[in-house]
């Protein structure tokens, strides 16, 4: 046989997946503990956790079960925790949201004393885990969310979760100027250093059912006019933009899976970090297709957050966090 018959290729890229150790020797892109977030529900009144039936292994935590969970993750090696509350008393201007006595900030003083050494301790700033119509903002007569009148309930929210130790806040609320309004509030208090997340291209998904079990949402009616339309992917690179403008720290594309192009170009438009939260209908399709035995579970949430990572998010929100940063740390 002659090797230099025609056809016979010159160029093998072969070479380079021949062996497990040359795999890992030139591969571009990994997942590392540090770079996971855990998303976590805590609810008022509760004396244990209790299971959320379309998440499979998320719990809304109780103040003792939040804390063991916490600490398991700083074990593992997870980089952070996200807090999200969830009050028994609701309102129309979410006023339990910037309350000291409230459940989110209780947490998180909770934490900040439990764990805040070994991660950052992060917290939800968005106000519609607390009013009583679930709108992420306080609304005008006309039933419609008023972008300004709730910038200013922000602001005071981000100073009751700084007093309280939260690291991070993650602004989730989609106003516009909230970074802005926030910053400038935060720095008049004195919390220069309080780091803000902004969650710049944050879409109105159908991936968000199992989130509003989570937090008992009492949403009527949708997001529609202040959460990203869909097929805008330039609005969301826009977004990222006003955010990193108005100084944002780190900025957020949500969900990500469904968005990965969205995530790739605000990654190549930005300076400063960007994340990516990997919601909870992500999380269920994936559990609900491992339970059926249509997917390798394991292999199905490595790779998921691999792809996450690849398109450009340095850091990436999980409910996956623990059990992920656990097997990466057995290669």
């Amino acid at each position: 046989m002659s090797y230099a018959s025609a056809g016979f290729p010159e160029i093998r890229p072969r070479r380079l997946r021949q062996s497990p150790g040359v795999r890992a020797l030139v591969r571009e892109t990994t997942v590392e503990p540090q770079q996971l977030v855990l998303p976590m529900f805590v609810r008022e009144g509760l004396s244990e956790a209790v299971p959320i039936s379309s998440m499979p292994g998320v719990v809304q935590h109780s103040l003792d079960s939040l804390r063991r969970a916490a600490v398991e993750a700083a074990e593992a090696g997870v980089g952070g925790v996200m807090l999200f509350g969830v009050p028994q008393v609701r309102d129309a201007t979410g006023s339990g949201a910037d309350d000291p006595d409230g459940i989110l900030n209780v947490a998180t003083r909770a934490l900040a004393s439990e764990v805040g050494d070994r991660l950052v301790v992060q917290t939800d700033l968005c106000l519609d885990e607390f009013t009583d119509h679930g709108h992420c903002g306080v609304l005008a007569d006309d039933g419609s969310v008023d972008n300004d009148a709730t910038l200013d309930r922000y602001v005071a929210m981000a100073i009751a979760q700084a007093r309280a130790g939260s690291h991070l806040l993650g602004l989730s609320g989609m106003m516009d100027g909230q970074v802005t309004a926030i910053r400038r509030g935060l720095d008049a208090e004195g919390f220069t250093d309080t780091l803000l997340l902004g969650y710049a291209a944050k879409y109105a998904s159908a991936f968000y059912g199992p989130f509003r079990e989570a937090v008992d949402s009492q949403l009527q009616g949708d997001r529609r006019t202040y959460q990203l339309d869909p097929g805008n992917r330039r609005e969301g690179v826009r977004e990222a933009l006003i955010d990193e403008a108005e100084g944002a720290d780190i900025v957020m594309v949500k969900p990500a899976m469904s968005f990965l192009d969205v995530l790739r170009e605000v990654r190549d438009a930005v300076r400063v970090p960007v994340w990516a939260y990997q919601i909870s209908g992500e999380y269920a399709m994936i559990e609900a297709a491992a339970a059926n035995g249509w997917i390798d579970r394991r292999a199905a949430v490595l790779e998921s957050l691999l792809s996450i990572r690849r398109a450009g998010a340095d850091a990436v929100l999980t409910y996956w966090a623990t059990e992920a940063a656990g097997w990466l740390r057995e290669r």
